[in-house]
């Protein structure tokens, strides 16, 4: 048995372009700062569950289509 190591993807930045949202309208939105929606698209930053449902909400996505927990396997 090999050790997994998860980590999480996300496809907030499809989900926004579809809602043709720039960074800045998007942050606007759900109250945080276009960086912290940078951070987030790029992976440097796992949002609160609070800020996932806000985003979830604004796009009309479920929370399990924008964020995604991938077990990688260590060889």
């Amino acid at each position: 048995m090999t050790p997994e190591q998860n980590r999480i993807t996300n496809t907030l930045k499809i989900q926004r372009a579809k809602k043709d949202l720039t960074q800045e309208q998007l942050a606007h939105l759900v109250g945080v700062t276009r960086k912290t929606i940078n951070t987030v698209e790029n992976g440097k930053y796992i949002p609160s569950t609070y800020l996932a449902l806000k985003l979830s909400i604004i796009l009309g996505v479920s929370v399990e289509d924008l964020f995604q927990l991938v077990s990688e396997s260590k060889e």
